[in-house]
């Protein structure tokens, strides 16, 4: 299939990403977290993984991020790196490893990069956690960060509606965005917010912004299982489907089962 192959080969870096931003080439990023998937995604062209905490909901089935582990993402972003050639690998820090002071941050943070080898992490919250993030990127390992709908603060919004409608929380998270990039984040995810609100975020930060949901940026994400249809439960407004995967998995499982049912399978060419 043509059109998707990468311009350039070499290994994504922090550095090529703000290179991306000045030249006005837009960056694309997806979930992962797995070693078979992660080699398609890589292989497919995609600049950023993301080994997501969604991993909680997608591949564990709890109804929130808030369960997994830092041994679950650390097991996750391992087997991801080990299928990635070409691709940032970004692994986020779960709930609970990092909101309780920087000590704890920082430790966990250097357990996740030992352990699992990704090339970044990503912490949700702005001015809240500022302190952490310093602590973390001073220790020489890059940061991303994560404004608007921060799903592991689910509990305190009670909705995942749109966020930073409102003058106030739009110029928070706008002093948020200030801050982490001050504080030496190499991007910033911003999800679910209003499309004029990431305009300007874009516009007054040197550093890339990757949206999920919120219209235009230098960057997007979305979750691979979403993006590929895979969960039909799961329709917000931001989630353009590329493929109706769950129907053609469901299809070729069912003809598995006939086939086996029947005796056609294995025939006299699938048998020793």
């Amino acid at each position: 299939m043509a059109g998707y192959l990468v311009e350039d080969a070499r290994k994504v870096t922090t550095h090529r990403l703000t290179e991306m931003k000045q030249q006005g080439k837009k960056i694309a990023m997806l979930t992962a977290y797995d070693y078979t998937m992660a080699q398609i995604v890589d292989g497919a062209g995609v600049d950023v993984i993301l080994v997501g905490d969604s991993a909680s909901n997608v591949m564990a089935g709890n109804l929130t991020t808030l369960p997994i582990t830092v041994d679950q993402m650390i097991y996750h972003a391992k087997s991801v790196v080990r299928g990635v050639k070409r691709a940032l690998v970004v692994c986020d820090m779960p709930f609970g490893s990092y909101q309780v002071n920087a000590s704890e941050g920082i430790t966990n943070a250097i357990r996740i990069m030992k352990e699992a080898h990704c090339d970044a992490l990503k912490l949700e919250g702005g001015e809240e956690i500022i302190q952490t993030v310093r602590t973390i990127l001073a220790a020489g390992i890059p940061v991303c960060g994560h404004l608007g709908l921060t799903p592991q603060s689910i509990n305190k919004f009670g909705t995942y509606a749109v966020r930073a409608r409102g003058e106030a929380e739009a110029e928070k998270l706008v002093r948020d965005a200030h801050l982490l990039e001050e504080a030496g984040c190499f991007a910033i995810v911003l999800e679910k917010i209003p499309a004029k609100l990431t305009e300007r975020v874009c516009r007054e930060l040197k550093i890339p912004v990757i949206g999920i949901g919120g219209g235009p940026a230098d960057g997007q994400v979305l979750v691979l299982h979403d993006m590929l249809g895979m969960n039909n439960g799961f329709s917000p407004k931001f989630l353009r489907r590329y493929a109706d995967l769950h129907g053609v998995m469901t299809d070729a499982i069912g003809q598995y089962v006939t086939d086996v049912k029947s005796g056609d399978f294995p025939n006299e060419n699938e048998k020793y």
